[in-house]
């Protein structure tokens, strides 16, 4: 007696997704007409894999990495008679010792802006400052 055996195969374990793949397919979900469980089948992917990559992408977790950018640097002089103190620096209080300033860094951005900051500025603050700045 021929048999035919017919070998069923479940879907693939522990596949390695990038960022990009897991946006587009999150992306695909949102299209008009287009059901979860036909995305899950054309990528083989479990339906539940799909809902915690919404989920990340609506939370803010799963997010495109930004593209670097280069952007001209000028290298100038500064004296210090130069240097003034903006309006949004606080002024030193009278009990405290005075800071020295070693530095300024300015950044001009492509639209004409401009950002003085000191050496001792808090790299997380502008960069939230700067990514406010071009959005």
């Amino acid at each position: 007696m021929d048999g035919v055996v017919e070998i069923i195969t479940g879907r693939e374990r522990r596949r390695r997704w990038s960022v990009e793949q897991k946006l587009r397919v999150v992306a695909e979900m949102g299209e008009p007409g287009v059901r979860m469980r036909d995305v899950s089948a054309r990528h083989g992917i479990c339906e539940s894999l799909l809902f915690q990559w919404r989920r990340q992408v609506r939370d803010g977790v799963l997010v495109a990495a930004m593209e670097p950018m280069f952007v001209p640097v000028r290298m100038s002089e500064v004296s210090n008679s130069s240097i003034r103190a903006t309006p949004a620096e606080p002024e030193p209080s009278p009990t405290s010792a005075p800071r020295a300033r070693t530095g300024v860094i300015e950044i001009e951005l492509g639209n004409g802006q401009q950002v003085r900051v000191g050496s001792d500025v808090n790299l997380h603050a502008l960069r939230r400052v700067l990514t406010a700045l071009r959005g």
